[in-house]
């Protein structure tokens, strides 16, 4: 070892603890959010969106662009600073949504009053909105009375001189009993007056804490917790999951921890999926992701019956109370979506682009189980949100829905998976919702068939950079590794 020579001083340079590089990107993260989260608050606000959808599709444009940049800069963040980065991230773009009532759902309105009528003690299937024998729990919030109250674009007449702000007044609640159950508890908890800011709250609450069990998940399987910013920063839950405070969050919390669980717990998996199924339907097509690889009755029966058994327990305390049918409008609202008619609403607009709308429900069909018998037999049973992203991103493909927040689970799904070309279908359902209302019905084919290619493209990148590893890592004539392209021999 080479001493230095006595009265000889020697240079020590001291290198800082963060590389400028990394504080740099660590920095120009930090700005990004602060522009993604400055860019959803006007976005949230605009009081103009059924006369002008053109300007609220430019404002949500910008803001998955700033999402994008935000997303990418996170790549060169340090480690240490990523955890703390998502979820101050996820904090702020919670509250981005807390910044104005809810904008362009009226679906709230409706939570709300569910959750007054079982405070009342009345089941909320017993009655429609609309129906005199509740007029006692009207107030002038959800039923405005008088000609300028009522001109609103999102009033609905319900009797000469009043009106109210829930959607399908004369009809009843379609919303499963653990959504009914939330809406409950989010009333009993509110203090009077408070609006709709007491479900734009518990939005914003459920919503951090899907972040959270994304970053607990990726911790326990030692993965990259960036991945996990693909939710929680991502604008459609700033607007969907908090502004427009859609229960399909709830759903969503309670997927994540399926998925998380059902690894190594099938039936505790299978439980909260049961769960995630009676907050909203949905969650139903992540149980093929979670049945991947089994191939024993046994083993697919101990996730499968504690998810039926669990959903018909949390029903039946409301069969018992209802005099009508639990299953409200859940019929009249897949009828009413155009899901039996191929030619209405916007339904089935890619297939029907190449084949006649009397085809469409049988393609769909044949595509699903496609899907589905694909990830049952090589899925990976270690990462179940893997085939449940594929079978959830073909139903959105093949069924092109027009509700953005539907795709709330989509976009969890991918911060667990990390195939971030699958966030394209949900910008789809938002220029499906939004966009259409400027650019006409064919932006539902357009936006869903350029999400469908994203989808494409990044599977043939994928592959192209596994064959690529995978020659870079056969044995060598010695036995010995061959050089990958990017390493020195």
């Amino acid at each position: 070892m080479n001493r230095p020579r006595p009265g000889i001083r020697t240079r020590i340079r001291i290198h800082p603890r963060t590389p400028i590089h990394a504080r740099t990107a660590t920095a120009l993260t930090a700005l990004l959010l602060a522009a993604l989260t400055a860019a959803l608050l006007p976005a949230v606000r605009q009081q103009d969106y059924v006369t002008d959808p053109a300007g609220l599709t430019w404002r949500y444009a910008a803001a998955w662009a700033l999402f994008a940049a935000a997303v990418y800069a996170l790549r060169r963040v340090p480690g240490r600073y990523v955890v703390p980065l998502v979820l101050a991230g996820s904090v702020a773009v919670a509250a981005a949504g807390l910044a104005g009532p809810p904008l362009t759902s009226t679906d709230s309105f409706r939570y709300a009053w569910d959750g007054r009528v079982q405070a009342a003690g009345i089941s909320p299937y017993d009655h429609a909105p609309a129906d005199p024998a509740l007029r006692g729990l009207r107030d002038a919030w959800l039923f405005p009375r008088g000609a300028a109250a009522c001109a609103g674009p999102d009033r609905v007449g319900v009797e000469p001189g009043g009106c109210t702000r829930i959607n399908r007044p004369a009809v009843h609640t379609i919303y499963p009993p653990v959504a009914e159950g939330y809406f409950a508890v989010v009333h009993t908890l509110s203090p009077p007056g408070v609006r709709h800011k007491a479900l734009q709250t518990g939005g914003a609450l459920l919503a951090v804490g899907v972040t959270g069990a994304l970053l607990l998940i990726q911790r326990r399987r030692r993965a990259d917790p960036r991945t996990a910013v693909y939710w929680a920063w991502c604008p459609a839950v700033a607007v969907e999951a908090v502004n427009n405070a859609h229960v399909d969050v709830l759903a969503v919390l309670l997927s994540v921890a399926a998925l998380g669980v059902v690894v190594r717990r099938r039936a505790a998996g299978g439980a909260l999926f049961g769960l995630a199924i009676a907050a909203k339907m949905l969650p139903a097509v992540l149980l093929p992701g979670a049945l991947a690889g089994v191939r024993r009755w046994r083993d697919a029966a101990a996730l499968l019956l504690p998810t039926a058994a669990v959903v018909g327990l949390v029903y039946l305390p409301y069969v018992l109370a209802s005099r009508s049918s639990v299953l409200g409008y859940l019929g009249g609202y897949a009828e009413e979506e155009g899901y039996g008619d191929p030619g209405a609403g916007g339904r089935y607009a890619l297939l029907r682009l190449a084949l006649p709308d009397s085809w469409a429900v049988p393609a769909v069909a044949l595509g699903m189980l496609a899907a589905v018998g694909r990830v049952w037999w090589r899925g990976d049973p270690e990462r179940p949100w893997s085939g449940a992203l594929l079978v959830t991103g073909c139903a959105f493909l093949l069924l092109t829905p027009g509700y953005s927040w539907y795709a709330l689970l989509l976009v969890a799904l991918v911060a667990l998976d990390g195939r971030a070309e699958w966030l394209g279908v949900a910008v789809a359902g938002a220029a499906a919702y939004v966009s259409s209302r400027a650019l006409g019905d064919q932006t539902v084919a357009v936006a869903y068939g350029l999400a469908g290619a994203a989808v494409l493209a990044g599977w043939a990148v994928r592959r192209r950079v596994a064959a690529r590893e995978g020659e870079g890592s056969r044995p060598g004539p010695r036995g010995g590794r061959q050089p990958m392209w990017n390493e020195s021999p």
